[in-house]
């Protein structure tokens, strides 16, 4: 299995989204201290969709740093789907976890900053977006990448979801574009060129 971008949200509150797969998780340790991040920072365990290699290592982060996992109360209804189903599509044991509690409202709160829950279905039912309008990112997960998108023909995927998030998406005022494989998109301009690639070359064939 293949391992996620995990992006880091140090302010007041601090949020880890998507740890990403188990086996990975030392490196991703590693890694975290490399930028002075220990586990104990971190307060909230979030993610961007349900799939294992975004939130296989949700457990074994919470047992390493205390924090508490929290969904998307459409995460928590399409759980099942996201890990279960997901999992026996490519033929791998579900790496399922127990959250902690479920959002209330369509906010989450770090501290200074805040973050707009936006349900960005098609990739997975599930899917969640990530957007901070005072610094103009955009953790997107798998529903969008750089010139590319995640697939849309896993258990509870839709193509016609995915072109309606993208397009809604591509709306919002962006700097910083995280996806959850492959690298970021900085600048406003290469952000609004992305989508626009997308739109005119990957769309079409979904």
């Amino acid at each position: 299995m293949l391992d996620c971008n995990t992006y880091v949200i140090k302010d007041k509150i601090g949020i880890i989204v998507d740890p990403g797969s188990p086996q990975f998780l030392s490196a991703l340790i590693e890694n975290l201290g490399k930028d002075g991040i220990d586990p104990e920072d971190i307060d909230i365990i979030v993610n961007t969709h349900l799939h294992g290699d975004h939130c296989g290592a949700n457990e074994a982060f919470k047992e390493l740093s205390g924090a508490r996992i929290s969904l998307h109360p459409t995460q928590q209804n399409f759980y099942d789907v996201a890990v279960v189903q997901t999992a026996r599509f490519f033929g791998f044991p579900p790496l399922g976890f127990k959250a902690d509690d479920c959002f209330e409202g369509s906010l989450l709160e770090a501290g200074d900053r805040e973050f707009e829950l936006i349900h960005s279905p098609g990739h997975s039912p599930d899917s969640v977006c990530y957007y901070c309008a005072g610094d103009k990112i955009l953790i997107c997960g798998d529903v969008i990448f750089a010139e590319n998108t995640g697939r849309a023909d896993l258990p509870g995927s839709n193509p016609d979801e995915l072109r309606q998030s993208i397009e809604g998406l591509s709306r919002l005022e962006v700097e910083y574009l995280l996806p959850g494989h492959m690298n970021v998109v900085i600048g406003a301009e290469n952000v609004t060129n992305n989508f626009e690639f997308i739109k005119a070359n990957v769309l079409r064939w979904l």
